[in-house]
């Protein structure tokens, strides 16, 4: 028998060959239209003529024509399941049409990346919707956080998403500001470990996680959405990037997002000694930069660096911007002419379309044994009619649902409790539920979430999920109380009418929760949300009003928050029963309010943004400096109500034996700390070990305090635990006058503590020797080593 004739791969489609030789053989043989056709994504589908899900949508203008642009090729396809309401195989079924018509299309044979948000779990029709990121932060939890992101993953790849725009790494500077609700909280530490987890899982699964917004978004002035930014250097590099900074060394992460804002009058989207000195040069990333969406164009019609859309184009990419999205507008016809006319260099395309594909390279989309067909749909007749496939495929499956359940419980903060909690040993036997988000089943969710983000453009069509409201959560918890319910006034409609039926209620119950909160949503259609910037963190609306008549009926009060941001409680943070606060806790989100209410569930949250005790304290975070905190010189007092890291149990916790070692280190050595933590309670519980470093005197002005640490240590009744802890030197670095991180002898504090508030033990330390510089290589973390039960 004759041997059939060896095919001959060519180089770019065999998987022998180094990705770096087939991507370079690739681009050779491209024209400069397939190369910068890969720069850009598509979004099919989108309306041009409003601002449903992205800021300055309207900007589009013109629907894309794919007959014209596919047979160069196409870079990214843009929320193919996160655009409109879609049956997640009906749209795992279309998206791979979708991908087979690209491929046939283009010379190469090359597909795109698919791209989703998933900022609170899948941004898709049915798909679980996580608590929001600051309870994530609320958590302090990375492992769990680690495991989220890797079921995200799983069920994005399933229906053939490559990359996923998450997480937020902004660290919260003022509160006002709408988007805090997806950040993960105001300490950078926080932040950059949360995040760095919610990458691993993500990219554990086979995703391409991406870093936003990188940078200084979240310090906009007055806390107004893409506003400017005018921090000095050092915030930038001791609060803004240190987040980035360990996600890119740690997490694996392939994908980065040029924030909108200007710093000092540079955009990002333009800024090199940002987006390739700090970010490749220094750090050593060598994934992709995508923009944020129409940001190259923003450098033109917001910045006014640009004249033209080619200008635009040519600073973005020289800048080191890769990928236009969300669809094309100044990386096609824009920048093609630019490079035509020798105003842009082509050699700045071959650079950002190398990226580009070394990523699909990795991705298996140049392999010749790369198919459209999802893993979801691997075993089913794609060739029968659509409606046969409707329902196949289940993005929220009961072991999602447990998942949400846990993080939601572990996200709730006890803030205040003067005893009445938990309501197990004397359930009230008339409760009065009273609020505007008693009844409402979308107060759990954040503006990303896929029933608010999209489907509040449909309401017409169902929310995908279930989604209790909390009235249905307290009947389940407590089926032997008469509960009452009344919503009071709106979420921020300002009516009063309706408080004085609420307050008769509440005198005739037992017991009341007020049920307040936010209304999550998009510019300007909500109180949370991108684009739902506070003028003042008062509650929204007459929610103020109405909590105080509800405490001047004497009757107890638990004020329960569904929010997207902290909120001034005014004479509640003293004066109530109990407030338990909630960020936005998903679709599991009631059910773990009852059950904490009830004490099933026994709170572990803690803040990971501080709830300031008046409105007009703004902008204030706990790593504020001296002059930051409360003065003799100002009548106004940033003093919080609940500092960051607060939380309450229904334990309590004895902290002992602080055992410092050596009190002195060289500034290239570290400190070893050991204590004992006890359960003295009744119950099992979680006591959240906080360790703040304080540097009394140092070159430049420091924070009072700033987190360098943190462990979660679970303790049984009676039960007591040995905590070691070992601090590299470097955690005390900072950049110093000539902006360079440094780390300075001299003496230390160590505090450890149940919150930024309320200290411990605190450890005096000094370092010795030489000021030591120190870079993006140093100790990253404190390391803590939670010994065995030494009784019970």
């Amino acid at each position: 028998m004759a041997t059939p004739p060896r095919t001959t791969l060519a180089p770019w489609r065999d998987p022998t060959l180094d990705p770096e030789t087939r991507v370079d053989a690739l681009i050779r043989e491209m024209t400069l239209k397939e190369k910068i056709a890969q720069l850009f994504g598509v979004w099919v589908g989108a309306s041009d003529e409003g601002a449903e899900v992205a800021p300055h949508q309207h900007d589009m203008e013109e629907p894309v024509d794919l007959d014209d642009l596919l047979p160069d090729g196409l870079g990214q396809l843009t929320r193919p399941f996160g655009t409109v309401p879609v049956d997640p195989a009906l749209g795992a079924l279309s998206l791979m049409r979708t991908q087979r018509r690209i491929v046939a299309a283009n010379r190469f044979g090359i597909p795109a990346v698919a791209h989703e948000e998933c900022l609170a779990g899948f941004a898709a029709w049915g798909a679980t919707a996580y608590p929001v990121p600051l309870s994530w932060g609320a958590t302090f939890d990375p492992g769990l956080i680690r495991e989220m992101a890797a079921a995200i993953g799983r069920d994005m790849r399933a229906v053939g998403v490559h990359q996923g725009l998450s997480p937020v790494l902004d660290v919260v500077r003022d509160a006002r500001w709408g988007r805090v609700e997806e950040t993960i909280g105001e300490d950078p530490y926080l932040v950059g470990t949360i995040a760095t987890a919610y990458v691993q899982g993500l990219e554990s699964a086979g995703i391409v996680a991406t870093l936003k917004h990188f940078a200084g978004y979240s310090a906009s002035r007055a806390g107004r959405n893409l506003a400017p930014v005018g921090m000095g250097r050092r915030e930038l590099a001791d609060v803004i990037l240190p987040p980035f900074e360990m996600a890119i060394r740690e997490s694996g992460v392939r994908s980065v997002m040029h924030a909108y804002t200007d710093t000092d009058g540079i955009p990002s989207a333009a800024d090199d000694e940002l987006l390739t000195g700090l970010l490749r040069d220094t750090w050593g990333f060598t994934g992709t930069v995508v923009a944020d969406y129409f940001g190259i164009a923003f450098l033109k019609t917001l910045h006014g660096v640009a004249g033209t859309l080619e200008e635009a184009a040519g600073v973005a990419l020289a800048a080191g911007v890769d990928v236009e999205l969300p669809t094309v507008k100044t990386f096609g016809g824009p920048l093609l002419e630019a490079v035509e006319h020798g105003h842009v260099p082509e050699a700045l395309v071959n650079r950002a379309v190398r990226r580009v594909l070394l990523q699909k390279a990795d991705l298996g989309l140049l392999d010749p044994d790369w198919t459209p067909v999802p893993p979801a749909l691997a075993n089913a007749d794609t060739t029968a009619g659509a409606n046969r496939l409707r329902g196949t495929i289940d993005l929220d499956p009961a072991s999602n649902r447990e998942l949400a359940g846990r993080i939601a419980e572990r996200a709730i903060v006890l803030l205040r409790n003067d005893g009445t909690l938990p309501l197990a040993e004397a359930v009230p036997r008339r409760i009065a539920l009273i609020g505007p988000t008693a009844e409402t089943p979308t107060a759990v969710l954040g503006c990303y979430s896929f029933p608010v983000h999209v489907g509040g453009q449909h309401p017409d069509v169902p929310l995908g999920i279930e989604l209790p409201t909390l009235y249905e959560a307290l009947r389940a918890e407590f089926p032997e109380a008469d509960i009452v319910v009344a919503a009071g006034t709106g979420i921020d409609d300002g009516a009063t009418e309706e408080i004085a039926d609420a307050v008769t209620l509440a005198r005739g119950a037992d017991l009341v929760v007020a049920a307040l909160g936010d209304r999550a949503g998009l510019f300007g259609r909500g109180t949370s949300g991108e684009g739902c910037d506070a003028e003042s963190l008062s509650l929204p609306g007459a929610q103020g009003r109405l909590l105080d008549a509800l405490l001047d009926t004497g009757t107890p009060v638990i004020a329960t928050l569904l929010a997207g941001r902290p909120y001034v409680l005014g004479r509640a943070a003293e004066e109530a029963a109990a407030v338990i606060q909630s960020f936005f806790p998903g679709e599991s989100g009631t059910a773990a309010i009852a059950s904490v209410l009830s004490g099933r569930t026994n709170p572990s949250g803690r803040l990971p943004v501080s709830v300031p005790r008046h409105p007009g304290a703004q902008p204030s975070t706990y790593l504020a400096s001296r002059l930051g905190h409360a003065s003799e010189v100002s009548h106004t007092d940033p003093t919080p109500a609940f500092g960051f890291g607060h939380g309450l149990t229904y334990t309590t916790f004895d902290w002992s034996d602080l055992d410092t070692g050596s009190a002195e280190a060289p500034t290239d050595g570290a400190f070893r700390l050991s204590f004992t933590v006890e359960n003295t309670g009744h119950r099992p519980g979680t006591e959240l070990v906080q360790l703040y470093l304080h540097d009394p005197v140092a070159s430049v002005v420091q924070p009072v305090q700033r987190l360098i640490g943190y462990a979660r240590v679970d303790l049984a009744a009676g039960e007591k635990k040995l905590v070691g802890v070992d601090v590299p030197a470097d955690m005390a670095s900072f950049t110093g006058r000539d902006g360079k991180r440094a780390v300075e002898p001299g003496a230390l504090e160590l505090r450890l503590g149940t919150s930024s508030t309320a200290p411990r033990l605190t450890a005096h330390v000094a370092l010795t020797g030489p000021v030591r510089h120190v870079d993006h290589h140093r100790h990253l973390h404190a390391v803590f080593r939670i010994g065995p039960s030494t009784s019970h």
